[in-house]
């Protein structure tokens, strides 16, 4: 058997998130199949993070051990050739047996793109927020801070998330304006069920003025999901990327999928 990881792109618009779901389709289940087709076997794959219904990914890395003797560029040619255009295979490789998308990660990046105009844009529905009172981005960015390091982040979980511990470590969390966009980049060693919508929902009510920059950590300390922000939408959340020891060779994934407008 062999182990392959493969990067994916997907915008998530019209799937019910990452895992497989029996009435639904979801990114698993069409990646799997396509995979399928090229193994000419079933394919079994697990993922660095899993995404949930509307969440985009630029960067997703997962594994899948295999019988089948293929090259890297069959993998990823035939795997996309079966995929509907919103699904891509970016790159695969051949890893150790003891690669796991998601145990051996180091750590994972989510970035939150808000368009922050008067006007809706017509050109960029369900691929990022709209909000259109003004934020202000230095008062987003104060908020931010008292969020950074480890702490007990039960108030920004879902009530149906399964995480056996509410700990995490936030190496990084940045607020940056770039013109009609603000930008928010989460990264951590691992991240509880609507993590970044939440505190996306938190940072978009400060930036606002509706809070002070202290509410951020009041609401950290408190750890009662019901005392903060409501959810922000999925549309703005993209995947960005998973950092894995340099032992693993895991390309970085490309940039060449931000549309013209986006930040960089």
């Amino acid at each position: 058997m062999t182990r392959i990881a493969v990067g994916i792109e997907y915008q998530g618009t019209r799937y019910a998130g990452w895992q497989s779901q029996p009435s639904a389709d979801t990114v698993q289940m069409l990646a799997e199949r396509a995979l399928g087709k090229v193994a000419a076997e079933p394919v079994s794959l697990v993922c660095a993070g899993r995404t949930d219904a509307g969440v985009h990914a630029r960067g997703q890395v997962a594994h899948f051990d295999t019988a089948a003797n293929r090259s890297m560029r069959a993998w990823m040619l035939g795997a996309n050739s079966e995929l509907p255009p919103d699904i891509s295979i970016s790159w695969a490789r051949p890893v150790p047996e003891h690669f796991h998308a998601r145990y051996s990660a180091e750590a994972r990046t989510y970035r939150y793109f808000i368009f922050n105009r008067g006007s809706r844009s017509g050109l960029l529905s369900h691929r990022a927020t709209w909000i259109h009172r003004a934020l202000d981005a230095d008062r987003m960015a104060q908020a931010a801070a008292a969020l950074e390091g480890e702490h007990d982040f039960s108030a920004f979980r879902a009530a149906e998330c399964q995480a056996k511990s509410p700990i995490r470590r936030m190496e990084r969390l940045a607020v940056t304006r770039q013109g009609d966009w603000v930008t928010l980049e989460a990264t951590a060693n691992a991240f509880l069920h609507h993590m970044v919508r939440n505190i996306a929902g938190l940072l978009i009510r400060v930036g606002k003025g509706d809070a002070p920059p202290s509410w951020a950590a009041e609401v950290l300390a408190g750890r009662d999901r019901r005392s903060s922000a409501a959810t922000a939408t999925a549309d703005g959340l993209y995947f960005w990327q998973v950092r894995y020891p340099a032992a693993f060779p895991i390309p970085a994934p490309a940039c060449d999928m931000i549309p013209p407008g986006f930040p960089p």
